[in-house]
């Protein structure tokens, strides 16, 4: 009797013990001197955190408390010798005149999250009034409210990016990467603010995520591979795009893009693919875009091969970037423009293997009659086409 209660207290004291050795040693950055007051520098102490963190046995959690905290920019890079997971509860603010190309970059970290219900405020607002980079390629950098570069095994979850003077995130070279109940936030005249943009990645996932900004929701750039996208709602903003496309030199492929269920109000384009025309080529391939519901939105289904903003082409050839294996199912709702289906193909490489199915898109706009057209490309048109053409 006794050996078996001194086994089980030895039983009981070894479970204990693994539970606690389970736990991340959490690391508040508020022992590190961050004060929540809104006014004093807190990046310091979240780098010192870091460090700390990053050499730590084991998975280690850094914790934002609850409160504001100012913080400049916050440059990080691993390897680490385990998981890091940042945990945000309280709000962090960038200043107002913050510059650079990011304000939180992660460089090759792996078995990286960012998690908690609380805010990145990138405090925008002034930028946005002197942003002309689109116009300008030699103007001053905004920062982005995060940077990811070489990333594998990232998680984003639950957190908000608030009014980021630049993009909202970039992706670069990043695997197994996914953004979950995510919100993006920003008002629809904020400038050169993409939601998600991702490039040269593989593995990205976007899931349950709210996205409203003053440009696209999510961009996709050259060599992303193997992105889903599903159960987004996008709005306002410039709609979910691939592109663009063809701009640059050694541009990589896009493939393997899955786009479903997701829905999207109230913006300047709907699902888009976009090249560049004359300038350089590549490829964008096995795409789909299905089971999407659009309201009020302005070109619901677009491929734009003659994509020039600003008027910034020199050249008036074709694109040279071919596009192929497209489809695109279940497309129902609302457009804010006559021409609901367009896709403008490159007459140099005409568009191949595209499908349309089961488009319904009512317009009751002063534009005249709904239509749908298609340039140097024949697609497959299958069960409804709503409006009516490319045929």
């Amino acid at each position: 009797m006794v050996s078996k209660t001194i086994f089980s207290k030895i039983y009981l004291l070894f479970l204990y013990v693994s539970i606690v050795q389970a736990q991340p040693a959490v690391f508040d950055i508020t022992k590190y001197g961050a004060v929540a007051d809104g006014k004093a520098d807190t990046s310091q102490a979240i780098l010192s955190a870091w460090k700390e963190a990053c050499a730590a046995t084991g998975s280690s959690k850094i914790l934002i408390p609850t409160g504001t905290f100012l913080s400049g920019v916050v440059s990080v890079e691993g390897p680490c010798k385990g998981g890091i997971e940042i945990e945000v509860q309280g709000t962090l603010q960038a200043p107002p005149d913050l510059q650079g190309e990011g304000w939180f970059n992660f460089d090759h970290v792996d078995e990286f999250t960012i998690s908690g219900k609380g805010t990145f405020d990138g405090q925008g607002e002034s930028a946005w009034k002197a942003n002309n980079c689109a116009k300008d390629p030699k103007c001053k950098p905004m920062p982005m409210n995060f940077r990811f570069n070489f990333i594998k095994k990232g998680l984003v979850r639950d957190v908000t990016s608030l009014n980021s003077k630049n993009f909202h995130v970039n992706v670069l070279g990043c695997e197994d990467f996914t953004f979950q109940s995510f919100i993006i936030t920003a008002p629809e005249t904020s400038i050169n603010t993409d939601g998600i943009h991702i490039g040269r990645s593989k593995g990205v996932n976007i899931i349950d995520t709210k996205i409203g900004t003053g440009d696209d929701c999510i961009s996709i750039g050259d060599g992303t591979q193997n992105l889903k996208v599903s159960k987004v709602t996008c709005g306002p903003g410039h709609g979910i795009s691939i592109g663009s496309l063809g701009r640059y030199e050694n541009e990589e492929p896009v493939s393997g893009i899955t786009v479903t269920g997701c829905t999207l109000t109230n913006t300047m384009n709907g699902v888009r693919i976009k090249s560049w025309p004359a300038q350089f080529g590549g490829s964008a391939s096995d795409i789909h875009f299905e089971d999407i519901t659009m309201e009020n939105v302005s070109n619901p289904i677009l491929i734009d091969q003659n994509y020039c903003p600003y008027g910034q082409c020199n050249d008036k050839g074709p694109s040279k970037v071919k596009i192929s294996g497209v489809s695109i199912k279940n497309i129902k709702g609302t457009s804010a423009s006559a021409l609901s289906v367009k896709l403008d193909c490159s007459s140099g490489f005409p568009c191949e293997n595209v499908e349309l199915a089961d488009i319904d898109l009512a317009y009751s706009g002063a534009e005249g009659p709904a239509k749908s057209e298609c340039t140097n490309v024949k697609p497959t048109i299958t069960g409804q086409l709503n409006p009516a053409g490319c045929q």
